[in-house]
């Protein structure tokens, strides 16, 4: 039986009515405190996590035990980047990050939709800034390094004028480039005002080329890209991808597209989520973050490494991603609603897939279905 779904969550969700955030808050509170105790560590890593050789894979000279991550935004801080690798994760990405730190939106800010199996969110890149995260890790790394690769994800500083966003994303990556294992340039989040601006070619050229001339140890880095873009700008960042040499694409980020969703009030706001300001991730992403990943496997005949993201809730969302063309998968919102035995439980379905169509290992598995 999984407590979690049976129990947990309807007790947390339903019955106490627990305001998302708090909930959060507390979950990396849990974290934090489970990290420090070996036994209870060891425990945990028993339970939720699941090893076949099958999985694994090298990518930008790291070593990825299974192909299924942590989105950013649940560790924004890097409070607790050792844990992951207890619950099963094969890689997690940290922050967002800014230069500066910030308190993000006003609360509230943070939003489940259940009946559409879904988060609304408009927290605003919300974080202590990117010194305190560097100390941190340094910290983290002198005591115990991680055993999974650590992502870094980087954002503009909200007061950051957007002319002087090269300055920003580059002085984040100067103080945070030797901790990180690979590096995401966030211009897509709907939740700092114009943001998603730089997505234009003319404004991430120099952001690009300045995190490129600053990354003298040739560190991975990817963009992350939003999934309301139009095809022809999703060919104008692949080409600016292959032009700057970046290591790869995340697609895709929440969506500020309404459609489809079910029409119930948000108690909290007494709103419509069409009311509402900020991005939609989980389940109404699933299908055009799968159609973007597609789109770029095969317009880069997959030779750019692609993070799939949007809607994974069980093994199918998974394969149906890595089988269009993702090299590595995320999780957040399906791991929110799944609780945390949904690593495993993917994991194990991942190894039955392969069985199933006669595939060797996960790496044979990508692009399979868009050739």
């Amino acid at each position: 039986m999984d407590i979690y779904q049976s129990i947990l969550r309807p007790l947390l969700f339903n019955l106490l009515e627990v305001d998302p955030e708090s909930l959060h808050q507390h979950t990396i509170h849990t974290l934090n405190c489970w990290e420090k105790n070996k036994y209870l560590n060891a425990k945990i890593r028993h339970y939720l996590c699941f090893s076949n050789s099958r999985l694994g894979q090298k990518l930008w000279g790291l070593n990825f035990l299974n192909p299924l991550g942590l989105a950013a935004g649940f560790d924004k801080d890097a409070a607790v980047s050792n844990v992951w690798s207890s619950l099963g994760f094969g890689f997690a990405e940290m922050g967002t990050v800014t230069y500066y730190p910030q308190s993000g939106n006003p609360r509230p800010r943070l939003f489940r939709l259940p009946m559409d199996n879904a988060a609304l969110n408009r927290m605003g890149f919300n974080n202590s800034g990117a010194e305190v995260m560097a100390k941190r890790l340094t910290a983290q790394r002198q005591k115990c390094p991680s055993i999974i690769p650590i992502g870094i994800n980087l954002g503009k500083s909200k007061v950051t004028a957007l002319l002087e966003s090269t300055t920003d994303y580059v002085r984040s990556f100067r103080l945070l480039k030797d901790l990180g294992d690979y590096f995401v340039v966030n211009i897509s989040s709907p939740n700092t005002p114009g943001l998603r601006s730089l997505q234009n070619t003319n404004m991430l050229r120099p952001i690009l080329a300045g995190l490129q001339e600053e990354n003298s140890a040739y560190k991975p880095i990817l963009i992350k890209i939003a999934p309301d873009l139009e095809w022809e700008e999703i060919s104008n960042i692949i080409d600016l991808v292959q032009i700057y040499q970046l290591a790869g694409i995340i697609a895709t980020n929440t969506t500020i597209k309404r459609e489809g969703l079910t029409r119930n009030i948000i108690s909290a706001t007494g709103n419509f989520p069409d009311q509402e300001a900020g991005g939609i991730s989980g389940a109404p992403l699933r299908d055009r973050s799968t159609e973007i990943i597609r789109f770029i496997w095969q317009q880069t005949k997959g030779k750019v490494p692609i993070i799939g993201v949007g809607g994974v809730f069980n093994t199918d969302h998974a394969w149906e991603k890595i089988t269009a063309g993702a090299t590595l998968i995320q999780i957040y919102t399906g791991w929110v609603y799944e609780g945390p035995f949904i690593v495993s439980r993917i994991l194990q379905g991942l190894v039955n897939k392969l069985d199933q169509h006669g595939l060797h290992s996960i790496s044979d598995a990508i692009g399979y279905q868009s050739i």
